[in-house]
């Protein structure tokens, strides 16, 4: 791993992310729902913090940003298409645009969907990809902003990358996506394992984020609603991937 991260628990159930450079210690936070957490993390193990990477402008991806800019006076980066209501961007940048944390690349990836100009950062020499709350543990985000064609292609991009990709998505919702994914497919075995998993972690208290994309690939519901026994499952057989996709969103929708 060239990047070593920092799982960081807000809020009520969100994360951010701490992302340090083996190469150079410099450090990069992915997203700032509340300050204290964060300042907490970065003293107990004395890293500066020199840029943040913000996802999308929800408030509670970004409230936390401006103690952390007063105190560390970070670089912010983020969306340029979405800059317009994020906090003050010191680099804005758009999809296929990479940038450098020390020596890790990043990648941009616009993931729009659950906003417009919502992105992803991806580091494949770490094998992470920062996903928010696009790609989700067992889910997806809610469609906000975006239409199911933008939601279906933002997740059809993160499920081409390496399987092996490690997902750090933005909220502990894993247990309640599992409710709903067991009732699209209660006949799928990794699911079904998969959720004795996630019950045993969340008893003990365990965050169930990050997880691996072939594991989200295997058991997630809106990122399987291409294959012949997902469209079989909702009785769509004829119907297209996208048309499968947005079924599916609508069902969690009410749900």
């Amino acid at each position: 791993m060239t990047l070593e991260i920092v799982t960081i628990p807000c809020l009520a159930d969100n994360y951010a992310f701490l992302l340090r450079d083996q190469a150079t210690g410099t450090v990069a936070l992915v997203d700032a729902p509340e300050a204290y957490p964060i300042q907490k993390a970065l003293h107990e193990k004395g890293w500066k913090l020199d840029a943040v990477l913000l996802t999308h402008h929800h408030y509670d991806h970004v409230d936390g940003l401006p103690e952390l800019v007063e105190e560390y006076h970070p670089q912010v980066i983020g969306a340029k298409e979405d800059a317009h209501r994020l906090p003050p961007l010191d680099l804005a940048l758009n999809e296929g645009d990479t940038f450098m944390l020390g020596e890790s690349v990043g990648h941009v990836i616009d993931v729009s969907g659950h906003t417009i100009g919502h992105i992803a950062f991806h580091f494949p020499s770490a094998n992470a990809v920062f996903t928010a709350d696009s790609l989700m543990a067992l889910g997806c985000g809610r469609l906000f902003e975006g239409t199911p064609e933008m939601m279906w292609a933002s997740l059809s991009k993160l499920a081409a990358l390496p399987a092996d990709t490690i997902v750090y998505s933005g909220h502990e919702y894993t247990a309640s996506n599992a409710k709903f994914a067991l009732t699209v497919e209660p006949n799928n075995t990794a699911l079904q394992a998969r959720i004795a998993d996630v019950t045993a972690k969340r008893a003990n208290g365990s965050p169930t984020v990050p997880s691996s994309l072939a594991e989200e690939l295997a058991t997630n519901p809106f990122l399987r609603a291409h294959l012949p026994e997902m469209k079989t499952a909702v009785g769509m057989e004829d119907a297209s991937d996208q048309q499968v996709f947005t079924a599916i969103r609508k069902q969690k929708d009410n749900f």
